[in-house]
């Protein structure tokens, strides 16, 4: 028999976790680039590994090649702490080479995960290529299919920095429009989100959804960790409220949270990779997190 200190004990975490549960009904795990942490970022294996894993939510990245295709990438260049050119030659900072300035045809023939990854050492080596968006998007939905998943849904950063236009991807107004484009023939409004660290980005989709241009996805504002992040400063920065809040973990409290929710935006932090910190953030009742390591989510 338990003693009373047990039950009590006991009682006290049931109690909790139902709080947790009621602020949290719904809490979304997002796998940030597939599943990082355990096969190469941005890559099938990835998408459809954190799919296993139970994040239904995919984040992404996307850029734009030389002959305007949207490339599935994080970086604008090849990586030199994990690519491979087509002789077989790892990439430095001397050879990374601006995507912009190939055709995808060119892009597809890098390697991007047989080196592995040493910053994260789980993730599993194996030869991969960086994907098109529009042969993600296909190959997740068969795959999806076959494992009966019902509905997988799409976080999409659009890799924009003012700085960058004519250097390593097209205007804003351009780049938007090729993404546009493919969620339009492809995807379900309800079940995208566009991202993106670029406020220009954000205010020209809201301002395309509002005139009926663009199909009525949901926005996503990214910050980082910088000091103002203040919530009227950002709002009113971007001239509209976004639907999501996506800052770093380390940036938010439980009276941030609470102040977002009255402000009407729900809150997913990123990139939230330690158990802790994924409990620390359910419990502050974020609504979700974006993660490297799906399998350490479950424990949620």
């Amino acid at each position: 028999m338990k003693s009373p200190l047990h039950l009590f004990i006991a009682l006290s975490l049931l109690s909790i976790n139902c709080t947790l549960m009621a602020q949290n009904p719904t809490f979304e795990i997002e796998g940030h680039r597939g599943c990082r942490g355990l096969l190469p970022e941005n890559t099938l294996p990835a998408f459809y590994k954190a799919l296993d894993l139970g994040a239904y939510t995919l984040e992404l990245d996307v850029v734009i090649s030389k002959d305007r295709k949207v490339v599935v990438s994080h970086d604008t260049y090849f990586n030199p702490d994990i690519s491979t050119d087509p002789d077989g030659i790892y990439i430095s900072k001397e050879t990374r080479n601006n995507l912009y300035l190939l055709d995808y045809k060119e892009i597809k023939k890098y390697d991007v995960g047989r080196r592995g990854n040493k910053g994260f050492p789980e993730q599993e080596a194996m030869k991969v290529h960086k994907p098109l968006l529009t042969e993600v998007l296909d190959k997740v939905a068969k795959y999806a299919k076959k494992k009966d998943i019902p509905r997988v849904k799409w976080n999409i950063e659009i890799k924009s920095s003012p700085n960058e236009v004519g250097k390593s991807q097209p205007p804003v107004e351009e780049f938007s429009d090729l993404v546009e484009k493919i969620i339009s023939a492809k995807l379900d409004p309800k079940d995208v989100v566009i991202q993106s660290f670029d406020f220009n980005v954000l205010t020209h989709w809201h301002k395309q959804i509002e005139a009926g241009n663009y199909p009525p996805v949901t926005l996503a504002v990214l910050l980082g960790g910088e000091a103002n992040n203040d919530i009227a400063h950002v709002t009113k920065k971007l001239g509209f409220k976004p639907d999501i809040w996506s800052a770093h973990y380390s940036t938010m409290d439980a009276q941030k949270v609470k102040d977002l929710h009255s402000a009407g935006m729900r809150v997913i932090p990123w990139t939230v990779n330690k158990l802790e910190d994924m409990q620390r953030m359910k419990a502050i009742a974020c609504d979700g997190l974006i993660t490297d390591y799906p399998d350490r989510a479950r424990q949620l």
